[in-house]
């Protein structure tokens, strides 16, 4: 069912194709630049699969001891499959670069988008930036194994913050070809070396005990189900780029089932592959005793030295992919908080020959660059010394952006339902609603663990101030963003009214003249 609004705004991109936002050509981001292939691929980097592979999945098994992972990750695929059902049908009536906060203000209100949008901005620019922690430790760590060089880590870190931030000046279907490059290399190798472990199982042979509901018993289940929906995260992203396609409508629906069914599928049978190769009894012993380099050692004993060196120069370009990805989000999320008085109107301009959105770009550039350089001053350990790249920066920002995109999820959830019910359409829309309603609730639970567990997520101890400190970092951000919009609304309700409006805003300006 298509709204009355919705169709306003489809008959200004037909009329006005060069015209992306209300603002005029200079602040309009480039329609037509991704199809399915490109909108795709710029997603899944995002997901990381030989980060999720070699680093998240070792560190479930071992911290968690939750042999059904790949049963875990099914079960998220279908949570999360029934939130892209309510999540999709919205974005056939709204494009907007803002997704999540533009979702939420149609539904919940102005005020709630304005919160929504400041924490989407943080939670993205949090898990980018964490990413160059554990990016330049592993770099750093490539020097040192093949060159015999001794380099710390902040070193290509910060490397990575100047040529991210120069790629991300550059249009948006380069950035898709360097994605979809780097991505299509890491899926290779992970199925590679998965036909390799059922080709080559342990002792236990193809056992297919870890999809045994069983497996999921224990006290760790809530807090593998943080670290496994962690890996999920960039198919909700899509959205995001709407303004970029040529038919979002279609586009945009298309490329999240395909993203969210192929990593539920691709995730459950890589990490299946694991247990086969050690055997699910072995599994957590193994990932204990091995941790990140479990599947190094397991690809090394069944296709060689050579194939474990291109996985972990793989490994290390999977990372980078991922660093674009979520840099180019960040820098969508300002250009569209920028035209709607959210931020500083610099920030809703693009740049006039690649449509990319460069003050957004350049701000996260700058936010990278403080704190990569703010760690590397704060690092006092030896060079080698995980603890201020991975077990930090990287761990600490990954698990605060995860929980703010949880959050996030829950609350679209529950906007997709008013902004039906609004509209008078809950009864055409009645089992979307009830999609949208269930998968909402398990993403509050899943919110709640990851509260409850912080200190487990990130290995602080109960008594840590952190266990409160860096989840408030998103609850900061929401309680700004409802203090800045209350102060807008009463200095400037036209702004304030139009938040989350986007291309719709063209045509009220239109209307107003």
């Amino acid at each position: 069912m298509t709204t009355g609004s919705s169709s306003t705004s489809d008959r200004a991109v037909a009329a006005e194709p060069g015209i992306s936002t209300y603002l005029g050509e200079e602040s309009a981001l480039r329609a037509g630049r991704l199809g399915t292939a490109g909108l795709l691929l710029s997603v899944l980097a995002a997901t990381g699969p030989l980060m999720v592979v070699a680093g998240v999945m070792p560190t479930t098994f071992a911290v968690m001891g939750v042999v059904g992972m790949p049963l875990l990750f099914l079960i998220l695929g279908v949570v999360l499959t029934l939130f892209s059902v309510g999540y999709a049908e919205m974005s056939r009536h709204v494009h907007n670069a803002g997704a999540f906060y533009a979702y939420i203000s149609r539904g919940l209100g102005p005020t709630a988008g304005a919160a929504a949008a400041l924490v989407a901005l943080v939670a993205y620019s949090v898990l980018q930036v964490g990413i160059f922690g554990i990016f330049g430790f592993e770099v750093a760590g490539l020097f040192q194994q093949y060159l015999d060089v001794e380099l710390a880590w902040w070193i290509p870190a910060l490397v990575a913050v100047v040529a991210v931030g120069v790629l991300a000046l550059l249009k948006i279907d380069v950035n898709a070809k360097v994605l979809g490059v780097l991505l299509l290399l890491e899926v290779a190798v992970v199925v590679v070396f998965d036909i390799a472990a059922l080709g080559d199982p342990g002792r236990e042979g193809l056992s297919m005990h870890a999809f045994n509901p069983s497996t999921l018993s224990g006290v760790g289940l809530g807090t593998a189900l943080c670290f496994c929906i962690a890996a999920f995260t960039g198919f909700e992203q899509a959205p995001v780029y709407a303004e970029e396609t040529s038919r979002p409508h279609i586009l945009v629906p298309r490329v999240m089932f395909m993203a969210v069914g192929g990593v539920a599928v691709f995730f459950a049978f890589s990490s299946w592959a694991l247990t086969v190769a050690t055997g699910p009894a072995g599994i957590v012993g193994e990932a204990q005793k091995q941790s990140a380099g479990l599947l190094f050692g397991l690809t090394e004993d069944r296709l060689g030295g050579t194939f474990t060196d291109v996985v972990h120069v793989l490994f290390v370009t999977g990372m980078f992919a991922a660093l674009l990805s979520f840099h180019n989000v960040v820098a969508r999320y300002a250009f569209a908080m920028g035209r709607e008085s959210l931020l500083p109107a610099r920030f809703g301009r693009t740049n006039s020959g690649s449509g990319a959105p460069g003050t957004g770009s350049v701000l996260q550039s700058v936010i990278s660059l403080i704190v990569v350089v703010c760690f590397a001053v704060t690092d006092d350990g030896k060079a080698g010394d995980p603890t201020a790249p991975v077990l930090h920066l990287f761990t600490w920002g990954g698990n605060v952006g995860a929980l703010g995109v949880i959050l996030l999820m829950a609350t679209a959830s529950l906007a997709v339902i008013v902004f039906f019910a609004k509209r008078g359409a809950a009864g055409a829309q009645a089992w979307r609603l009830v999609a949208s309603g269930i998968a909402g609730l398990a993403l509050l639970v899943i919110a709640g663990y990851t509260i409850k567990d912080f200190d487990v997520l990130v290995g602080s101890g109960p008594d840590s101030a952190l266990n409160w400190l860096l989840p408030g970092v998103i609850a900061l951000a929401a309680i700004a963003g409802v203090a800045y919009s209350l102060i807008l609304r009463s200095r400037n309700p036209e702004a304030h009214a139009r938040i989350g409006l986007g291309n719709e805003a063209f045509q009220l300006d239109k209307k107003a003249g």
